[in-house]
């Protein structure tokens, strides 16, 4: 069972901008309580501390009752000094353990949410790459990071929030005890104002998930708009003044939330603080007419009512304290969504190693391939606003009995039509796929069989599109093999042709890159993609159109660098070059995902069939740069004019 907080039917002033069903699970609480488990010594110490200081609150009225009644009445110096001396010394020590307090709260709200964290994206990280490509990352960003922080920060505030707890029960029992009466008769304060206590921290609960919806939403917004790429599109296409317009409209939202979340929270405190007043009230009226009468001194009196003010004090705290537990209990629970989402491809327990050093060969057999569908892999709420229309839909088979065997060794090419088929097939030999059925063998091994960290270091890919995290080159080459020394790393950008340039900058290896690198152009980013794969040492290689969209001066570096990172390995290419495919020992034409052709040029030429089309259309276009000769071994060794990178802005 599960509780649904619907959207639909409210004002639009607290409606959420992105119109997703958030859900809270039954049994959320439980949940997080479990995450208490590991810290149950300093939650003891927390306890312990709480109470020493709930005893020193109600020490202090008992004191006071006595300076009144023991010393000022009968005027007894001694007694005055006496209890005012006591009352120091506890004030003194009340404040050190609240010190204390808070700082063994914040080691439990902060160790909960870091083991939260870890474990979060820890799960992340194993999800399958259709999660991803399915998910606004802004919107993953802000549940994995700025709701934590959120959550982290409410968190301790919570903790502190539960000393009220211990303090109001000792606080009532001492009540009661210097006079049932008055006791009874403030406490029934409390029922009245209980119902509708409830009531606004459901309204609480409500606008925190609005609210927290709203913000991911708009800070996925912005990581779409806002990285290098979103920006150049919105410079070169964008419509200002209609983006902006979209970003007040969101923001608006959120402020309206926002206000609204503030004066249901600010409520919640005004109805204890209009308790806590009323209770005095009566204290004062009903207390001084039993001093009056005889039935108590003076000094109990005043002690009743200082005891009362650190009574409603707490209580007014409670109710801040439901609004922190409502905000937990909600980022908990959208964290707890991403927990629950299995990956679909894991590591079995008993998972082989492959013999390292030694190329492998690659075979698929029977395999039938279809994307996942969203229900599969996402979430509603971290895609885009009308992903539900997509979800449980399912997709058409990308491939349908696919049977090819590429020896140790060999370098196997893939050519067809866009959309045939072929980058899928890429996919599932790194095993960012599972096969729906038949197998994808490495080795004589199903990758299902393999540990990810052995199919890690056997298998190295380069994509059309090189990727580089903002950071030095040094460090973007590292990723690859962090123990390389720094001989190896200038070995491997040697053999991807991009040393040259890197040498001829003034900080050298320690480049900064830039957002995804484009501080470099497309062929220095292929080059040092190239280069962070020969520093991986990988026995399969595997390249997905490595030189697509690249000028010919480019193009041809980059072919001089893939002479060398093919050499001796396992390689299959996705080519457009006809060079790279008068090379290979084998050549795959892929159309309908299917295997329609196999062969070598010259076989398949002679055939006239699908290859021989596409050869007359694209390979021997003398437009295409593919079409021209193949680089000789010896232009290997001709220098070849380096561009220089960029000191700012993007790569040529």
């Amino acid at each position: 069972m599960e509780v649904v907080l619907r959207f639909e039917g409210v004002d639009k002033s607290e409606n959420d901008p992105d119109p997703w069903v958030t859900k809270v699970r039954k049994g959320t609480v439980r949940r997080v309580l479990a995450y208490f488990r590991p810290h149950i010594g300093k939650v003891a110490l927390f306890v312990l501390v709480a109470v020493l200081e709930s005893l020193i609150v109600v020490a202090t009225p008992l004191l006071l009752k006595e300076l009144i009644d023991g010393g000022i009445v009968k005027n007894d110096p001694g007694v005055v000094v006496l209890m005012a001396s006591l009352t120091a010394g506890l004030a003194v020590l009340a404040a050190a353990l609240a010190l204390l307090s808070g700082y063994i709260s914040g080691k439990i709200g902060e160790g909960i949410t870091y083991d939260l964290r870890v474990q979060a994206l820890d799960h992340v990280r194993r999800l399958p790459i259709a999660f991803f490509t399915r998910t606004q990352t802004g919107v993953l960003v802000g549940r994995l990071h700025t709701e934590l922080i959120m959550a982290q920060q409410h968190f301790t505030g919570l903790l502190m929030a539960a000393t009220s707890l211990v303090m109001v029960v000792v606080v009532l029992a001492e009540l009661i005890y210097l006079s049932w009466l008055v006791a009874v008769i403030s406490l029934l304060l409390i029922p009245i104002f209980l119902v509708p206590w409830i009531r606004v921290g459901r309204a609480i609960q409500r606008r925190s998930i609005r609210l927290m919806d709203a913000n991911t939403g708009l800070g996925g917004l912005l990581q779409e708009r806002f990285n290098v790429q979103g920006a150049m599109l919105s410079k070169l296409f964008g419509r200002p003044d209609e983006e902006m317009a979209e970003y007040a409209d969101r923001a608006g939202k959120i402020r309206e939330v926002g206000v609204s979340l503030s004066v249901w929270g600010r409520m919640a405190f005004v109805m204890m603080g209009l308790m806590a007043s009323l209770a005095t009230a009566l204290v004062y009226g009903i207390g001084g007419g039993l001093v009056l009468a005889g039935a108590f001194q003076l000094g109990t009196l005043v002690a009743i009512a200082t005891l009362l003010s650190r009574l409603f004090g707490p209580i007014t705290q409670l109710s801040g304290m439901q609004e922190l537990a409502q905000t937990v209990v909600v980022s908990f629970s959208r964290v707890f969504e991403l927990l629950d989402l299995k990956p679909l491809i894991q590591e079995r327990p008993d998972a082989v190693e492959l013999e390292k050093d030694v190329a492998p060969d690659i075979e698929f057999e029977d395999v039938v391939f279809r994307y996942p569908t969203a229900d599969e892999v996402s979430l509603a709420s971290l895609e885009h606003l009308r992903a539900e229309r997509e979800r449980g839909e399912v997709s058409p088979d990308v491939l349908r009995g696919v049977n090819f065997h590429v020896r140790a060794g060999t370098l196997t090419a893939l050519v067809g039509p866009s959309g045939a088929g072929k980058s899928t097939i890429t996919h599932l030999v790194s095993r960012l796929y599972d096969p729906n059925s038949g197998s994808v063998r490495v080795g004589g091994h199903d990758l299902r069989d393999l540990s990810f960290a052995s199919l890690r270091d056997t298998v190295g890919v380069v994509s059309q599109d090189a990727y580089l995290f903002h950071n030095t080159i040094r460090e973007n080459l590292l990723y690859a093999r962090p123990t390389a020394t720094e001989d190896e790393l200038i070995e491997a950008c040697k053999g991807a042709q991009i040393w040259d340039l890197i040498e001829s900058l003034p900080l050298g290896l320690d480049t900064v890159s830039g957002d995804r690198g484009y501080r470099m152009s497309g062929g220095e980013k292929q080059r040092l993609a190239i280069a962070r794969l020969l520093l991986k040492e990988p026995t399969i290689v595997v390249l997905d159109e490595a030189t697509a969209h690249l000028d010919s001066e480019s193009e041809a570096a980059v072919q001089r660098a893939l002479k060398t990172a093919l050499r001796s390995r396992t390689s299959l290419v996705i080519a457009h070059r006809l060079s790279t495919i008068r090379e290979a020992d084998q050549i795959l034409v892929i159309d309908g995902g299917r295997v329609r052709e196999r062969g070598t040029h010259d076989e398949l030429l002679a055939e006239g069939g699908l290859y021989a089309e596409l050869y007359r259309t694209q390979f021997a276009d003398p437009a295409n740069d593919a079409a021209k000769p193949e680089i000789e071994e010896a232009e290997l060794d001709e220098p070849e004019p380096q561009p220089a990178i960029q000191p700012i802005g993007f790569g040529g």
